[in-house]
Order: C-alpha cells, then structure tokens, then sequence
C-alpha cells in the first residue's frame, strides 16, 4: 500500500500562493488517481480535485476551479497542489490521498492518506 507524505502550507494573505506536496512510497505514484481534500474547522472532509491515473487528466471542485492546480512528477513521485489567488475561506487542513478508482471525487474512494497539512488563510 503507498505511503503519503505531505510538506509545505502554513499561512498566507489572501491573494497569495501556496504549493503542497505529497510524497509517495511503497508504491509506483503512476498506479493511482491522487486527490486533494481539505477539511475546515467543525466542518466535513471536502473534495478540493484529482489527477486521474489513466490519462493524467484532473477535476477541480468549483469552489478552486480556476485557482489551484493539481500536477504530479511520476519519476519523483511527488503530488503538487498549487493554490494561487487564496481566499480566508480555504482555510483548512489539506489532505492527499490515493485511489485505485479513475474517477474519484468521494473520499470513500480513497484508501491511503497523507496525515494532512494546515493552511491558514487570512484578510
């Protein structure tokens, strides 16, 4: 089973730029769809987007659509989630995760996860 490792985040104003990265080992990177989810405060874990494993292609929740993307180096088998143009309500802690489904928008889809990694947006 992979193990995900997560770095980056902190704080930011809003308008700014933040990249995640999730590191994978004990498995080939390549071999899964890997999402990002992210979970704010008294609030359910929500899907923020994915690289799918077959194509490579990616799905964005609306509420990031147009403001982070998701890349992925195979051959370093790391997991990018760039987030630009960041709002004081995507303040959560954020969570990669891999799945063996194509299409994974559920985190019930998902059986590895990264422990997460608090980003704090702030006005």
């Amino acid at each position: 089973q992979v193990h995900l490792v997560q770095s980056g985040g902190g704080s930011v104003q809003a308008g700014g730029s933040l990249r995640l990265s999730c590191a994978a080992s004990g498995d080939t990177l390549s071999s899964y769809t890997m999402g990002w989810f992210r979970q704010a405060r008294g609030k359910e874990r929500e899907f923020v987007g994915y690289s799918n494993r077959v194509h490579g292609s990616t799905d964005y929740a609306d509420s990031v659509k147009g403001r982070f993307i998701i890349s992925r180096d195979n051959a370093k088998t790391t997991l990018y989630l760039d987030m630009n143009d960041l709002e004081p309500e995507d303040t959560a802690r954020y969570y990669c995760a891999a799945s063996w489904y194509d299409f994974a928008r559920n985190v019930d889809h998902y059986g590895s996860w990264g422990r997460g990694t608090q980003i704090s947006g702030s006005s």
